[in-house]
């Protein structure tokens, strides 16, 4: 199966790529970078609406739990829906209700309404990232190649972006006109963009095997996956879980360990989740020649024995610079786990697959805020940060244990 492996994807690269499928690739990296530019232009806006609502540590977890809640329980009805009506109308129908719903959290004044707002917000960031992902693995399949870390490359790209603007914005526009500005872009974006991707059939799997290769056409019944297929979903959902954990606890929480425990300005204190995020866009830039001279099981390992050695020495550097380093070295470590669990979920089960990958994943990023809010509570910010480097070695335990 490997030396198969070898050889089709040496043959795809000898191949000049169709028009349609280089095309429908542009338009789903434009929409991974919009997801990533809106979430983090929320992300950089979290202390103001904490202020603006007076809502303590434990409150504000409490209200960021309703983007969890509210992306969980869409993610798997998300799936069904990409089955019924294609993932090309599902996302952009998810790029319209996110592009509208980041409007809302600061129009609210308690941390109650916050999470009441946050759980559409949720529902529509979680639909969105089942649908497009689901899409970019019938490219995938169609493809041959191992091109998923592109996408989420463009997800980063669009977060530093997200990220970088806000800074730049925070002390002269307030957050209801910083987040309405985001509404108008993502509108502008998904009509352009989404205009395109609904005249693009979705390719047909490049393999026979529809559970293997992206799952049914829209409309067709799904087959009963056997139990094996079942649990090798979840297993790569976990893995995904243990990686993206680290990455919703760095954006909300990285840079108050620098300001808070090492005494960083303001300014540097707001580069740690930048190092981070750039590595990581590094990494995943360079992911797919990786992933086509290495394998999938070297990625997985190495990247999660990376990151766990990056994140100790983050949260427990003694100086600022050692810290920024570690958040760059985890960036490095975890930049290419995810999108690999996500595209095996999906080879294995097609939509539903990416669901539920989905919902372990994406959980794993929403739930990290709220759980690192409770045990810094409990303990210490930086002990409760070295939990990210614990997940990152059950996800390389893990990866080695799939590897036959």
């Amino acid at each position: 199966m490997p030396l198969l492996n070898k050889i089709g994807t040496a043959a795809s690269r000898s191949s000049p790529t169709p028009p349609g499928l280089r095309r429908l690739r542009v338009i789903l990296t434009l929409f991974f970078a919009l997801d990533g530019f809106i979430f983090a232009g929320w992300v950089v806006r979290i202390p103001a609406i904490k202020d603006q609502t007076g809502a303590s540590a434990s409150d504000l977890g409490l209200a960021l739990l309703g983007v969890s809640v509210g992306a969980v329980i869409t993610m798997t009805l998300t799936g069904r829906l990409c089955r019924r009506f294609g993932t090309h109308p599902v996302t952009v129908a998810c790029g319209v209700l996110l592009s509208l719903s980041v409007a809302l959290p600061p129009l609210t004044h308690s941390a109650p309404a916050l999470g009441a707002v946050l759980l559409i917000f949720g529902a529509a960031y979680g639909g969105i990232n089942v649908a497009f992902n689901s899409a970019a693995v019938d490219l995938v399949a169609a493809l041959r190649r191992p091109i998923m870390p592109s996408f989420h490359a463009a997800f980063s790209l669009g977060g530093m972006a997200g990220a970088g603007l806000g800074g730049l914005i925070a002390g002269s526009l307030s957050p209801t006109r910083h987040l309405l500005g985001l509404t108008v872009i993502g509108l502008l974006v998904t009509g352009v963009a989404g205009r395109a991707l609904l005249r693009i059939e979705p390719p047909a799997p490049a393999d026979s095997s529809q559970e293997r290769e992206g799952g049914p056409a829209p409309g067709t019944r799904t087959p009963r996956l056997d139990t094996r297929t079942r649990r090798l979903v979840l297993v790569f959902g976990l893995i995904a879980l243990c990686t993206a954990f680290g990455e919703g606890a760095l954006a909300d929480w990285g840079a108050l360990h620098l300001e808070q425990d090492l005494a960083a300005h303001p300014g540097i204190a707001a580069a740690g989740y930048s190092c981070f995020a750039f590595a990581m866009t590094l990494g995943r830039l360079g992911g797919t020649t990786l992933l086509e001279r290495l394998g999938q099981t070297p990625i997985l390992v190495a990247g999660g024995a990376t990151a766990a050695a990056g994140m100790l020495l983050g949260a427990l550097a003694p100086t600022v610079w050692l810290a920024l380093l570690g958040f760059a070295v985890t960036g490095l470590g975890l930049a290419n786990i995810f999108p690999v669990a996500f595209e095996r979920a999906g080879a294995l089960a097609g939509p539903g697959g990416v669901a539920t990958a989905s919902t372990l994943g994406y959980g794993g990023m929403l739930l990290g805020p709220p759980a690192i809010g409770f045990m810094a509570d409990w303990f210490t910010l930086p002990t409760a940060l070295t939990s990210v480097a614990v997940l990152a070695g059950v996800a390389a335990v893990i990866g080695y244990t799939t590897r036959p």
